[in-house]
């Protein structure tokens, strides 16, 4: 239910908004607010709203019910807030802060600024961050609007390093029975790291957030994937730092233990790791990349 609740009730049983009980049957349009523009049928990522007269309101395709996935496209896009589902009034839908959004100097700085952070400082992240990040994160896009992906938090210092070292015995198991293979890895230098006390597994880090979701949903890799690269661009607006928990991820896909530790839900795929923390230190400077390979042209012309 939404927090409009008894006033958003009462338009629709007033007969001021459109509620269609058919196909598509939460698709509730306010007649008083809609100017019959066609923005939320262009806009309709699947296709399922119409406008079947010149001067009504947009009406749900056949078969609606069926194809909607609620991803709220309709209710965003309206200029005048006429749309609504009843899962998403329009007026629980916090406005686009146009003057907010980044020139395209901002944008470039801000993602070149940004760092993979594997130095932290020795103070744990309040839990309530945290959770703000992860908040943060949810709104990244997934197939179909499927919003497959789960958390866990390690939150744990001692836990994220019990957990590193299992990752280290996974390490020792690939040399022993590959040692060209886990030298080409460099994991004997890993080993070698840890057994004289650095941690180059997990970096220190004081907390570990894995993303998981059910195996066998090909939605799942992707929209984990994109929901940690969220994370990670989220976090110094708070102050964190973030590194993908690369060594780690491979060995949860692997290594029995590690996979026990986690203790993920029945049928749920280890899908990414992403250490997070206080940086200790504070980069001044962009380094510098590749230039871009790009090819223009259509596929099989020569270039």
């Amino acid at each position: 239910m939404f927090s409009a609740g008894w006033g958003f009730a009462r338009e629709v049983l007033s007969g001021r908004c459109f509620r269609y009980n058919g196909a598509m049957s939460h698709l509730i349009v306010d007649e008083r607010k809609c100017r019959r523009d066609g923005i939320c049928v262009e806009s309709c990522p699947v296709g399922i709203i119409e406008l079947r007269e010149e001067k009504a309101v947009p009406t749900p395709a056949d078969g609606a019910d069926a194809l909607c996935i609620s991803c709220g496209h309709c209710v965003a896009v309206c200029p005048y807030g006429a749309m609504s589902l009843d899962t998403m009034a329009s007026e629980d839908c916090p406005p686009v802060q146009g003057e907010w959004a980044l020139t395209p100097e901002q944008t470039e700085h801000f993602l070149r600024s940004r760092r993979s952070i594997r130095v932290y400082r020795e103070e744990p992240v309040e839990k309530e961050k945290l959770r703000r990040l992860i908040e943060i994160a949810r709104y990244a896009p997934s197939g179909h609007n499927a919003q497959p992906v789960q958390w866990l938090v390690v939150h744990d210092a001692d836990e994220v390093n019990r957990m590193a070292g299992m990752a280290a015995d996974w390490m020792r198991s690939v040399l022993k029975a590959n040692p060209d293979m886990g030298r080409g890895m460099l994991l004997d230098r890993i080993i070698a790291a840890r057994d004289a006390g650095k941690d180059t597994i997990c970096r220190g880090a004081h907390h570990l957030v894995v993303t998981h979701g059910p195996e066998k949903d090909p939605v799942v890799p992707s929209a984990c994937t994109i929901a940690l690269a969220y994370l990670e661009l989220a976090a110094p607006s708070l102050g964190l730092g973030a590194c993908w928990a690369g060594y780690l991820h491979v060995a949860a896909l692997q290594w029995p233990p590690l996979k026990e530790a986690l203790a993920l839900p029945e049928g749920h795929a280890f899908q990414g790791g992403m250490m997070v923390g206080y940086p200790k230190y504070r980069y001044k400077r962009f380094p510098l990349r590749k230039d871009p390979l790009i090819t223009w042209g259509q596929p099989g012309e020569p270039l």
